[in-house]
């Protein structure tokens, strides 16, 4: 999940802050999650999806495939 945390948020051209201010989650929190440090709770995954405009699966489904743009 972190690997593909990092290059969504790389792909939609934001920083962690500004991921964290658009989510609600802290940047530090991302920092530790891109890193492999800390696991989300599903509540932290679903405000990182529609930070992202991206589902859930896109971000931590096992077939998760980076690029494919979702609209919501």
């Amino acid at each position: 999940m972190q690997t593909r945390l990092k290059e969504w948020r790389e792909t939609r051209g934001l920083s962690l802050r500004k991921l964290g201010d658009l989510s609600g989650v802290h940047y530090v929190s991302l920092v530790k999650m891109e890193a492999g440090r800390l696991d989300p709770q599903l509540s932290t995954l679903l405000k990182l999806c529609r930070a992202l405009r991206i589902t859930l699966n896109q971000l931590v489904g096992k077939g998760a495939t980076h690029g494919t743009d979702t609209k919501g």
